[in-house]
């Protein structure tokens, strides 16, 4: 993807609150959204659309986070996409579980949106 494009960013959490607000910021930064309000959407879209990266909820109805991460690495798309997990979960071992899952961070709600950007464009370089 060249700088020139509009990163693209699907995200999917099962809070419409939430969602919106997610969607709002990373918009505001020019990022072009997909949104999904459970897991097996939140696969499906990501198999259709290709997003360079998603930010995803861990604990979503259907099919929670962390299957859907397991998936998209499974897969094996390249290039990788970079996956951000949030969740309530705080405990260390949820974060540890998160990143063997196939998330590249994890960060508690409510996160520092600059945080999330910083981890969702750190390895697609924009």
């Amino acid at each position: 993807m060249s700088c020139q494009e509009k990163p693209r960013l699907l995200i999917a959490d099962d809070d419409p609150n939430l969602l919106d607000a997610y969607v709002l910021y990373f918009t505001t930064l020019g990022f072009e959204i997909r949104t999904a309000r459970n897991g097996l959407d939140a696969l499906a879209l990501y198999c259709a659309w290709h997003p360079d990266a998603a930010l995803l909820d861990v604990e979503m109805p259907r099919l929670d986070g962390r299957a859907v991460a397991r998936r998209i690495r499974y897969v094996g798309a390249w290039p990788t996409p970079t996956l951000v997990a949030v969740s309530g979960l705080a405990r260390d071992e949820e974060r540890r579980e998160s990143l063997r899952s196939g998330f590249d961070a994890h960060f508690v709600k409510p996160v520092a949106m600059p945080l999330v950007l910083a981890a969702l464009t750190r390895r697609a370089g924009h």
